[in-house]
């Protein structure tokens, strides 16, 4: 049944078929799941327009007097909880009734309007910055193939050879300790920064790349090593590393981040990489340091492009978010 039609579940598009069956625009609202404990952080409203389909997951909501993006707005980052029925461990679920007698604080119709519009705008912006963020993802990627394949007078070396593993200074902390040691360095696991403590004991430049629970199954679009810098702490989730004199340490992260390490890993419930087979790992690169560093500073710049325009997106969603709670709740009136 695969075609153009957008099928839609409680939170996002499910997949494509070849038929619709509703046409126009609506809010869709989960009717179960477990989004609704989400709800500060997810949007538990889609707005969809057009020709689609929705599953028996989500209620479909047509707004009177074509207000349906007033609800959607209303209801995006709304506490549902008090007016769900509890069906088992984590699992919800929001009957029509209880959604029908959910009270909302309406202003006239001409404010609905206007608060929408505002919005709306909000969103086409968030939005389009978002593709630009998508794009520049996905040049940078293609760029780092090209210049990562190895090429003419390019040397293969292993890891042990290239760097020095520092797992020595790894030192685990439990919940309970890391709650008497609030503070201000960062306590690092095997994907980033989990909390941030008191104490530090790495002061330096290194390499992370997960020991055990890394996206090591997801390589190729989610990270398997990360760089810190300055005073921090590193627990045993983490192997740590540091290149030496004679190769360039950004080099050898970015030979890393996306790297297949699969065949490295040791079976078990839980993929693990020993330091033993870490040190194996293989890395093609040019001879030079010089020529390492240049690549490497490219492929930095265009990470701090990148890094730029994610703290804009980030602020822009601080002022819709802003915008929101001011809008919604009356505190700044628009009419």
């Amino acid at each position: 049944m695969a075609g153009p039609f957008p099928y839609y579940g409680p939170t996002s598009v499910q997949g494509y078929i070849n038929e619709y069956r509703v046409d126009g625009e609506y809010a869709l609202i989960g009717e179960d799941g477990d989004h609704f404990l989400k709800w500060r952080d997810q949007s538990m409203t889609l707005l969809v327009s057009g020709r689609f389909n929705v599953n028996n997951h989500a209620h479909l909501i047509k707004g009177t007097k074509n207000l349906t993006s007033w609800f959607y707005y209303y209801f995006s980052h709304r506490d549902l909880t008090p007016h769900l029925t509890r069906q088992g461990a984590g699992r919800y679920k929001l009957t029509k009734s209880s959604l029908v007698g959910i009270p909302c604080a309406l202003p006239p119709v001409p404010e609905q309007e206007a608060i929408a519009e505002v919005l709306s705008k909000a969103d086409a912006l968030i939005e389009c910055l978002e593709r630009i963020i998508a794009k520049k993802r996905l040049l940078k990627r293609g760029v780092m193939q090209k210049l990562l394949r190895p090429k003419d007078g390019w040397i293969e070396k292993c890891i042990v050879e290239i760097a020095d593993c520092l797992d020595n200074l790894r030192i685990p902390l439990n919940d309970s300790q890391r709650a008497k040691m609030k503070g201000d360095y960062p306590y690092c696991g095997a994907n980033g920064i989990l909390d941030y403590i008191n104490d530090y004991c790495v002061d330096d430049s290194v390499i992370l790349i997960a020991e055990d629970g890394g996206y090591f199954d997801e390589y190729m679009t989610r990270p398997i090593a990360y760089r810190m810098s300055g005073k921090f702490w590193v627990n045993n989730h983490a192997h740590i590393l540091k290149a030496r004199a004679d190769f360039d340490q950004d080099f050898l992260f970015y030979s890393l981040v996306h790297k297949n390490i699969l065949s490295f890993l040791a079976n078990g419930t839980r993929a693990k990489l020993n330091k033993s087979e870490l040190n194996k790992i293989m890395i093609q690169l040019p001879e030079k340091k010089t020529e390492q560093t240049v690549i490497a500073a490219l492929l930095s710049a265009m990470d701090a492009e990148i890094a730029l325009l994610e703290a804009q997106l980030a602020k822009y969603r601080q002022i819709k978010q802003g915008l929101m709670q001011n809008l919604l709740t009356g505190r700044i009136r628009l009419v």
